[in-house]
């Protein structure tokens, strides 16, 4: 989740309230964040917030909490408005851009008065929005530029990579493929745009660049101080709705700093757009479905006054209320979300909770219980417990573990991942089938740290099931790893041998051949007749694919043939 520092003193001057600390810690949560941490820095107060949406970027500045708290407080009501005047700017789009970063947006902010606390937040939102919702600028970036320094018309092309600009924090000219080299900005964010044949360039009409997008600005325009008083905001990504709503979360949040927005008109080779478009979005839902969920004895005008206290504006007919919100807004999916939303404006903690009249009591999961009886077993054997994601993908799975999908799913893991249509990221692309490649994974972080290393996790495999509904089925498994100069095929073995006698199960091992392991030193794990796990010292290229210096011996095994109460 988002977390940023804010200014005791900046908030108070855009609510236009002075609070306590403490009153501040149920202010917090009107704006959907928590306070992390209060500290003293040359006489002021910061707070460090910790925002729990990550479906709210105009919540992640001062500016926007100061604006969800006026109106939670009620010191405005219903549905902000911003005018937008037309600027006579106009940028166009290069048709080379479609597949290389094919969105620009753009608006002007003039009449601003920054400070150096408004500047980090302008700043801190940026990078905000952009590493969160914009998933590190591959979805969205966002620049800043001083516009008294630009000379429209502005043109978003695409540039030949032997081009040159001053990027920001340098002196000197660098073509655009040494930024990608040698600069900060360039080798983390490179990679996004390195293998096009041109990349992205924002100039003005005198050829000043402003900005390579999504890497960085310009050091002649791309630097905004306390003495700047127009700026203009450039948003480039991929998807226009993303795009466009990034750009009404940063002018906004200027306008509340008491900026005058203005809007640009954006040439494309087929269509042209004027942007900001702050045109509120409409939603409907039913009255009693908010009064039925919340538990509550709301009258119509109640909800009314609740809704309007965040930024709605309603109107009530036949039962349902007609919702005007926000464009910096596109969290509200379902019913449920002005459902949430009333619940905030109420305040969770006026809320008394009732004990619920049941005719039965609850219980703990007896399987739930085995686990975790498993779990104070080995950390009995002086193992370490490690907690591992169970998103991977098919390199770790497969690749790196020598392995081509294999039809035995206890020798090998089964023959296909359940992979993701849409991955945020290649490292995040599917679930896992087996937990001795996130312990490898887990191993090649901490080789800096000392030996012996001794971890073991208890977590969850996902296997493809073509019997049921969802076509998967979630299995629990307990994989163990150890690491140390000699390590040994036997030391694995007497774990799994008193992890069975705890258990009370009789086991044989059959030898396998297995890529992920020695030669000779792997074993099938059988329990009454069926294969239930493998162990084995790690192959020595598997262990050099994952960067590890130190022999592994592991053993990995399903837990529910082991299941059965009483248990040890």
């Amino acid at each position: 989740m988002p977390k940023f520092d804010v200014s005791k003193a900046d908030l108070e001057r855009l609510v236009g309230k002075e609070f306590s600390v403490e009153e501040w810690e149920d202010l917090f949560l009107y704006a959907k964040c928590e306070l992390d941490d209060v500290w003293e820095e040359d006489g002021r107060i910061y707070f460090k917030v910790d925002s729990k949406d990550t479906n709210r970027p105009d919540l992640w500045s001062a500016e926007g909490i100061a604006r969800q708290i006026r109106w939670a407080l009620g010191f405005e009501k219903g549905l902000p408005k911003y005018e937008v005047e037309e600027s006579g700017v106009t940028v166009y789009v290069d048709e080379k851009l479609k597949d290389i970063r094919p969105y620009g947006l753009y608006a002007i902010v003039e009449g601003l008065s920054l400070d150096e606390e408004a500047l980090r937040q302008m700043i801190n939102l940026q990078e905000k929005v952009a590493l969160t919702f914009g998933r590190r600028r591959r979805e969205v970036a966002i620049g800043v530029f001083d516009f008294d320094k630009i000379k429209p018309p502005i043109y978003y092309r695409a540039a030949e990579k032997t081009e040159k600009f001053v990027p920001l924090g340098f002196e000197e000219e660098m073509t655009l493929e040494e930024i990608l080299e040698k600069h900060e900005k360039g080798k983390e964010y490179g990679h996004l745009i390195r293998d096009k044949p041109y990349y992205p360039l924002l100039v003005d009409s005198e050829g000043k660049v402003l900005s390579m997008p999504p890497i960085i600005n310009s050091e002649i325009t791309g630097r905004v101080t306390p003495e700047t008083r127009n700026v203009l905001i450039d948003v480039t990504g991929w998807d226009l709705n993303k795009v466009m709503l990034a750009l009404n979360v940063v002018v906004t949040a200027l306008a509340e700093r008491g900026g005058k927005i203005k809007s640009v008109k954006v040439v494309y080779p087929d269509f042209e757009i004027r942007t900001p478009d702050l045109t509120p979005k409409e939603f409907e839902v039913e009255l009693d479905y908010i009064k039925r969920l919340t538990g509550l004895e709301l009258s119509d005008g109640d909800i009314k006054d609740l809704l309007e206290r965040m930024m709605y504006s309603v109107e009530i007919v036949d039962g349902r209320a007609r919702l005007r919100y926000p464009a910096f807004r596109d969290d509200i999916m379902h019913a449920r979300d002005v459902l949430e939303d009333v619940l905030i404006a109420y305040g969770y903690n006026e809320m008394e909770p009732e004990e619920p009249e049941l005719a039965v009591q609850g219980r703990g999961d007896k399987f739930i219980e085995f686990e975790d009886a498993v779990r104070e077993l080995m950390v009995g054997y002086g193992l370490q417990e490690v907690m591992t994601f169970n998103l991977t993908n098919r390199e770790s799975q497969y690749g790196k573990m020598l392995l081509e999908p294999g039809e035995d799913r206890f020798s090998h893991p089964p023959a296909e991942l359940v992979e993701i249509e849409n991955p945020i990221s290649p490292k995040w692309s599917a679930l896992r089938v087996w937990l001795i490649p996130s312990l490898l994974d887990f191993l090649s972080q901490n080789t800096h740290e000392e030996y012996p290393q001794r971890i073991f996790e208890v977590g969850k495999a996902t296997l493809i099931d073509e019997s049921r509904e969802t076509k998967t089925v979630s299995e629990s498994k307990v994989a163990v790893a150890l690491a140390h100069p000699r390590v040994t095929f036997t030391e694995a073995k007497e774990i799994l041998e008193s992890v069975m006698h705890h258990l009370g199960f009789t086991y044989e091992l059959e030898g396998v051949d297995h890529p992920s392991f020695i030669p000779g030193r792997a074993g099938k794990i059988v329990v009454e007749g069926k294969p239930i796990g493998i162990i084995g010292e790690i192959h020595p290229a598997v262990l050099e694919n994952w960067g590890i210096e130190m022999p592994v011996a592991a053993f990995e095994m399903f837990l529910k043939p082991l299941y059965r109460a009483p248990y040890l």
